[in-house]
């Protein structure tokens, strides 16, 4: 058992529609929340954090990324192209991964994350090298435990390789026998799905122009005979729909039904290039998409139309993406940049601060089916998010200490993370692993994949 209180807060955002609260205390019993109220006496806990000066939220979530690519960051060639060329050029460093690359990078993007007040997160991981022995599914879960996060990968899967008119190499793809006897394998040994359970799984056919109708329809087949989500990148760029018209004559997301890939159960990545028809066919099944706005400027893909997906019910969460297209994990700095990019496209109501703070949190949490998180209530997943502001660069911003956090400041660093009632951040520091280390070997295995790949 643990016992955790956070005394005096000085401002307490619960969740959307409950009342945000000043002088409060929380105390974190085990797992759960146990009690908010005034003055809870502090040897009612072992640990007490002083949080008079400081903004609670619950725990961000990101619900799409792909780990492996903080080991790509920057690259020079590609920090100017569009989606299609930028894959087509980076394939040929990622062929490279091995077991160290996956189990580094996992740390190093959870990291980020957790240090930016993110709880629980998604990987979409569908690179499966020739020759790579190792259980890739285990090293991610390995690397969770390591830092005590909430995770929920998908199974991603790539069976159309360059030979096939795909874009990836032929050495990355798998048959798609092997994609499905190690998704259900997977799902076997590693899908909890108690309420709040550290661990799920998704399964993640990439996307329509990496895979066949065939693979994604009985990937939504497994997936539901075993009760986990489904994932895929979708209307991400007008190059993808003008493939899918070519390929398949239709649309992605009709591509989508037809395979039965849509529904409650399944999210998409970005969704950008939607018609006004086909939101309504997302709003009528409730379909999920996972926003990624700092990417989706990186690669100049376009803006995602959350501000009318809000008003038409679409479930809408928030997602870093890959660190080869955004390029960090930075949790906090997401919902910024989420809510001023609704401003570029709808002006200067086009998303409000605590709606994008609801995109990051409880949409989130429904999203990757943790339904006992995403507010600070009794009862609920202690998974909470603190940040220090008694700092320079919030000074002048308290009228509105919550958005404060992501209209001013220019450090996004909660100085307290904690998941499922432990601290993973503690005083801006990991608990889990040293980050000097950290920092010293991702540097090193990068350097060895760049040098790998000439």
């Amino acid at each position: 058992m643990s016992a955790v209180l956070l005394k005096n807060i000085y401002h307490l955002y619960r969740g959307e529609g409950l009342e945000e609260l000043s002088g409060y205390d929380v105390s974190i019993r085990d797992n759960r929340i146990e009690q908010i109220a005034r003055n809870i006496p502090e040897d009612s806990a072992g640990r007490v954090i002083d949080c008079s000066k400081h903004v609670v939220i619950p725990g961000l979530v990101n619900t799409h990324h792909h780990f492996y690519q903080t080991l790509t960051r920057n690259i020079p060639e590609v920090q100017n192209a569009k989606l299609f060329d930028w894959l087509v050029h980076l394939y040929e460093i990622w062929k490279g991964i091995d077991e160290q690359a996956v189990f580094i990078s996992s740390l190093l993007a959870m990291a980020e994350l957790l240090k930016t007040g993110c709880t629980a997160t998604t990987d979409h991981h569908y690179l499966y090298p020739q020759g790579f022995s190792a259980d890739l599914m285990a090293l991610q879960f390995e690397a969770a435990d390591t830092l005590g996060m909430r995770f929920s990968p998908t199974r991603g899967s790539m069976s159309l390789s360059r030979k096939d008119g795909g874009l990836p190499p032929d050495s990355v793809v798998q048959s798609e026998d092997q994609i499905l006897e190690d998704s259900l394998r997977v799902i076997e040994t590693f899908h909890d799905p108690r309420e709040l359970s550290m661990r799920r799984v998704v399964l993640a056919p990439c996307s329509p122009f990496s895979v066949t109708k065939d693979l994604m329809r009985e990937s939504a087949r497994l997936a539901r005979s075993h009760g986990v989500r489904l994932h895929t990148h979708l209307a991400e760029t007008e190059d993808e729909n003008d493939y899918c018209v070519e390929i398949y004559g239709k649309r992605p997301l009709e591509l989508m039904q037809e395979c039965d890939f849509i529904g409650p159960d399944v999210f998409y990545a970005h969704g950008i290039h939607f018609t006004d028809q086909e939101l309504d066919i997302l709003a009528a099944e409730q379909s999920h998409i996972a926003h990624c706005p700092s990417s989706n400027m990186r690669l100049g893909s376009g803006i995602c139309r959350v501000r009318e997906m809000v008003d038409k019910q679409i479930p809408v969460a928030l997602a870093v993406d890959g660190s080869a297209s955004n390029d960090a994990s930075d949790m906090l700095g997401e919902v910024r940049n989420a809510m001023l990019l609704q401003r570029v496209r709808y002006g200067s109501a086009g998303l409000t601060a605590r709606e994008a703070f609801n995109i990051a949190t409880r949409n989130g949490a429904r999203l990757l089916d943790f339904s006992g998180v995403g507010r600070i209530e009794p009862g609920w997943g202690a998974d909470i998010a603190v940040f220090s502001i008694d700092r320079l660069e919030y000074a002048g911003s308290l009228s509105d200490p919550l958005a404060a956090l992501i209209f001013s400041g220019y450090s996004h660093a909660a100085q307290y993370t904690l998941v499922n009632g432990r601290i993973a951040v503690d005083d801006y520091r990991l608990i889990g692993y040293d980050e000097e280390t950290l920092k010293d070997k991702a540097n090193a295995v990068s350097k060895a994949l760049l040098e790998a790949a000439g």
